[in-house]
């Protein structure tokens, strides 16, 4: 990669061209600052430091200062009311932090349309060609509905059962379709005397993986709209998904709300269960704690209407700049160069995600078993990203599974959840 970008100053240099590439832009000028904050979810800062150093290396002039947290939304809300924000950031989308969406609400990004419509890394067209068709034009990268583009997408992170494939293989079991197929192969796991699947929901934001997979594949497809717009309710319409999430628990171990996220990933990842339910993001931490370890995944089948069940997915990281950025140009070409197909299919590769660019393919075989519903379109974004920020959900799913632990009726409980799940829509769900 430093090779490929040094050949490429070099060829620059001996260019005509009256116009200055990204690559050389900088080297006259003074040494310039690049401020970016990032999102640290569960897959280190390995990457991000190899990306500042190259862009560092090819950008002669910029030194890049580098925020890199799990928390970096409560590091950012406060730059957002100061007007200071970092020049280039990268966060997750739908996190409970709600940053994205206070970013958008304060009017705080800078159009991207001229680097989408520039040209991409490689000289063969503009970046906007580079993406897959529909996704520069979604809600996510085109917040206001009219077009522009104010934030780039850059992963997709699927979730879902993830399963240990060696089992399933020695056990004649295969992966299920339908709510129906997926209860018998729970069964049968616990028929075997194994645990069939592991919950971590002493971190609560776990609650929300099972809850986000039921919930887009049996809530009324409107249901997004309809509840902003006071039409429809949670009473009304989620019982039946409620009846399953509680269904699941079930099969969990007797103490899914004192196990946490990491110690979890690691009895999984030891064969202390069959199953477990998360996301791409984790599958590096089963091969950490064992290299051996076999695993595959699939979408959680919540209906007994096959067409019904769709992988739990959607473009969850994104990148932007800064409205008050004193280095635009060096953000912009940030985010550029963040695009470039062989950055990000470095990503994908080492964190297991999909990308929006077209020809960046996932191969791994631990997510191959939703390789082909992702290419066909048959995924659903995850439910709480529709919900008002200052929508809470992970608590309240965690606090319905507390109440299940703790012996609650499951009538008195689903319709005491439904009933909270309202009441903390209505007062989140301000402009």
């Amino acid at each position: 990669m430093k090779k490929r970008f040094a050949a490429s100053a070099m060829i620059l240099a001996m260019s005509a061209a009256s116009v200055l590439s990204p690559l050389t832009a900088f080297a006259d000028a003074e040494e310039q600052e690049l401020n970016i904050a990032i999102f640290q979810g569960g897959y280190g800062d390995a990457y991000w430091n190899q990306m500042v150093e190259l862009f560092e290396e090819s950008h002669e002039g910029v030194k890049v200062n580098m925020t890199i947290s799990p928390t970096i939304g409560d590091i950012i809300r406060p730059q957002i009311v100061a007007g200071n924000v970092p020049d280039f950031i990268c966060l997750n989308d739908g996190g409970e932090d709600g940053v994205i969406l206070s970013l958008i609400k304060e009017h705080a990004l800078l159009n991207l349309n001229d680097v989408f419509d520039g040209e991409n890394y490689a000289g063969t067209g503009t970046l906007r060609d580079d993406i897959t068709d529909g996704i520069l034009a979604s809600s996510k990268c085109a917040p206001y509905g009219d077009g522009d583009i104010y934030l780039a997408p850059f992963n997709s992170g699927p979730q879902g059962l993830i399963y240990n494939k060696t089992f399933f293989d020695e056990n004649n079991l295969e992966v299920p379709k339908t709510w129906d197929e997926f209860i018998d192969v729970l069964q049968k796991i616990k028929d075997a005397g194994e645990q069939p699947l592991l919950m971590t929901y002493k971190d609560a934001w776990t609650a929300l993986a099972p809850w986000n997979s039921i919930a887009a594949d049996l809530a009324p497809e409107s249901f997004a709209d309809d509840r902003k717009a006071g039409k429809t309710t949670f009473v009304g319409t989620h019982e039946e998904i409620a009846e399953k999430y509680l269904t699941l628990l079930d099969y969990a171990q007797d103490d899914y709300m004192g196990l946490s996220y990491d110690d979890g990933n690691k009895k999984f990842a030891n064969g202390d269960a069959v199953m477990i339910i998360n996301g791409n993001w984790a599958i590096s931490q089963y091969r950490n704690a064992n290299p051996d370890v076999k695993i595959n995944m699939f979408a959680l089948p919540s209906s007994n209407d096959e067409s019904q069940n769709k992988v739990t997915s959607g473009v969850d990281v994104l990148l932007g700049v800064s409205k008050s950025s004193s280095n635009v140009d060096a953000a912009k070409d940030f985010v550029s160069f963040m695009m470039e197909k062989e950055n990000i299919q470095t990503y994908i590769d080492e964190q297991f995600s999909f990308s929006a660019l077209k020809g960046v393919e996932q191969s791994d075989e631990a997510v191959s078993g939703v390789q082909e519903d992702i290419s066909n379109g048959k995924v659903a974004n995850f439910e709480d990203h529709y919900y008002p920020s200052g929508l809470d959900m992970a608590a309240l799913v965690a606090e319905f599974s507390l109440n299940r632990a703790n012996g609650m009726d499951d009538k008195e409980n689903i319709d005491q959840f439904l009933k909270q799940c309202d009441e903390k829509y209505d007062v989140a769900n301000v402009d």
